[in-house]
Formats: C-alpha cells, sequence, structure tokens
C-alpha cells in the first residue's frame, strides 16, 4: 500500500517517517493495541493465534519424515481438485490418496479439543465450520475418486505412517515396497 514519499536527509529519519504513516494507517499494530476488524480479546491472544502454522507443523513433519524413511514419495501442500480450495497435507496424486493431519483444537477432536471460556461462541462456530468443511472436503474428494485419509495430531505417527502406506498399496494393489516408490520389482 502505498503512504507517501518520505524525503528527509538520512535514511533513519525516512524510516521513522514511513512507521509513523503505516501505524496512523493502521497497517502496523503497536503491542498494546488490537485492530478495530480484530475478534481476539487481548494482543497476547492474537499474538498467539498468529502464531499458529497452518501447514509444516511438528505432526505434520514427523509423519512425512517417516513416510520417507519408508519410501514413499508423495506431494506436499497439494490441491487435489483444482477447483476446490482445499489443501491436502500429503498427496500421492498417482493413487489419489489424500492424507490430512487434523489438529485437535482446530478440528475439535472429541478427546483433546477443550473449548476456550473466553469467546466461546466464536470458537465454537469456527470449529464446527472446520468440521463441516472437512466433511464436505471428505466427500468432495471421494466423489472425484479419492481416498481421504484423516490422522489426528495425537495419532502414533509410525501407526499413521503405516495406515498410510497401506492404503496407497491397496490403491496401487500391490503389496511390495516398490508399490509406495513407483519402482518396478527387483527381478
Amino acid at each position: 500500500m502505498y503512504l507517501g514519499e518520505v524525503e528527509h536527509d538520512s535514511r533513519r529519519l525516512n524510516l521513522a517517517e514511513a512507521w509513523k504513516r503505516a501505524i496512523e494507517a493502521e497497517l502496523v499494530i503497536r503491542g498494546d493495541a488490537l485492530p478495530a476488524s480484530s475478534w481476539a480479546e487481548t494482543p497476547a491472544v492474537r499474538a498467539s493465534m498468529r502464531g499458529n502454522r497452518s501447514h509444516d507443523t511438528k505432526p505434520e513433519k514427523l509423519l512425512r519424515a517417516l513416510l520417507y524413511e519408508r519410501g514413499a514419495r508423495y506431494r506436499v501442500s497439494y490441491r487435489p481438485l483444482p477447483r476446490l480450495r482445499r489443501t491436502a497435507d500429503i498427496a500421492f496424486p498417482g493413487t489419489k490418496v489424500a492424507v490430512f493431519v487434523d489438529g485437535c483444537f482446530w478440528h475439535g477432536c472429541a478427546e483433546h479439543c477443550r473449548w476456550p471460556a473466553v469467546n466461546e461462541e466464536f470458537w465454537r462456530k469456527k470449529i464446527e465450520g472446520n468440521r463441516a468443511r472437512d466433511a464436505d472436503t471428505n466427500q468432495a474428494l471421494a466423489e472425484a475418486g479419492w481416498t481421504s485419509l484423516r490422522v489426528w495430531e495425537h495419532e502414533d505417527p509410525r501407526e499413521a505412517a503405516d495406515r498410510v502406506i497401506a492404503v496407497v498399496r491397496e490403491k496401487r494393489g500391490h503389496v511390495g515396497a516398490h508399490a509406495i516408490t513407483g519402482s518396478s520389482p527387483a527381478p
């Protein structure tokens, strides 16, 4: 966004003027302030929520490492249906297997999700919306011939990797290790 020219004698003064204009235009938030559009109760809550990753989370990275270690080759952050704005965390396009690693809080795990006491209505609506979107995604993928696998962040990653590999092998119609990598079996 263009905020106008700054022409002071030094770079330091130019930067100070630019920051001042950005703050006045509410493009930058001071540590003790919230923008008017924010749903967060406090700056600390806003900072915490903005710090949550939407991809490349620890559970995703661990699952990917285990799959790779076992010979699986896959796509990361893949959109199985380009017309639909949904991204699989891990995908095997050749066999049409999409893997989603769901966070217990964000996807409402019955075992681990703790509903916040503050702004409860907002969070309930948000999480229920995520659940509905997950169900819609699973249905859309199934209609397009894809298999959706949902892995909870609390699941044992080795068991999850075994489950993913088993589904990919089943869809390829093979039992050997070559079914994952796509290489030919040894003679």
